[in-house]
């Protein structure tokens, strides 16, 4: 059975609803990304950035699946496929996906501040005094910038096992993620998904300039 690789980024999910990381001038809702998504925002404003992730945490709990997602987990059904987001929903699994990596975290879970390895599903509102078995403040389990991307070795090994890769709803400009195409076999069939694609068409890539939703009917209709 051969394996197909998806690599998804904001775009898989905009169709459902939920907004891109952050608008072009730079700030997230808002909130300049520094305060509410690095360690350090956290430590000087924890109630902040609590609620911020409480927001969209909120707001993924109200979104459903879009085609693209379902699209992709009916491919279960004549190929072996391993999901690798930057997203931090859970969209890929509600609509029925099995093999998931998520490079930067979940919105529905929680860590302990002390103990990363530490992590419990979380579908409420987090806020200063939830604590983890150890007394320490519980925090959203989301990579935040500066922090290290524990899955992605694994996601790595994944990617060198690829006999097609698809990427979809990502422009492939953000690392450690970008360097992950760098990683499937030479001459891997590749199909690329974006409204606005950072790549052209070539010998082994095929650009598909749409939103996910019809991209991936696009690509599905030819394997």
């Amino acid at each position: 059975m051969k394996h197909v690789v998806v690599l998804t980024g904001a775009g898989m999910s905009a169709e459902s609803g939920l907004k891109t990381f952050r608008d072009e001038n730079g700030l997230w809702e808002g909130h300049d990304v520094m305060e509410v998504a690095t360690p350090e925002g956290f430590a000087r404003n924890p109630e902040l950035v609590l609620e911020f992730y409480n927001q969209r945490r909120r707001q993924l709990l109200k979104v459903e699946p879009n085609s693209a997602h379902y699209d992709l987990a009916q491919l279960e059904n004549n190929y072996k496929v391993s999901i690798i987001t930057q997203n931090v929903d859970d969209l890929h699994e509600r609509a029925g996906s099995s093999n998931v990596v998520h490079l930067h975290g979940e919105l529905l879970k929680a860590r302990s501040s002390f103990n990363e390895s530490d992590i419990m599903d979380w579908k409420t509102d987090l806020v200063t005094g939830d604590t983890c078995s150890q007394g320490y403040q519980m925090r959203p389990h989301i990579v935040w910038f500066g922090e290290a991307v524990p899955m992605i070795e694994n996601a790595i090994n994944i990617c060198t096992t690829a006999d097609i890769l698809m990427i979809i709803g990502t422009s492939m400009q953000v690392y450690p993620a970008a360097s992950l195409m760098h990683y499937v076999p030479e001459n891997t069939p590749t199909f690329f998904i974006d409204p606005k694609p950072a790549f052209e068409s070539q010998s082994n890539i095929t650009v598909i300039a749409e939103p996910a939703t019809t991209g991936v009917k696009k690509v599905l209709k030819r394997l």
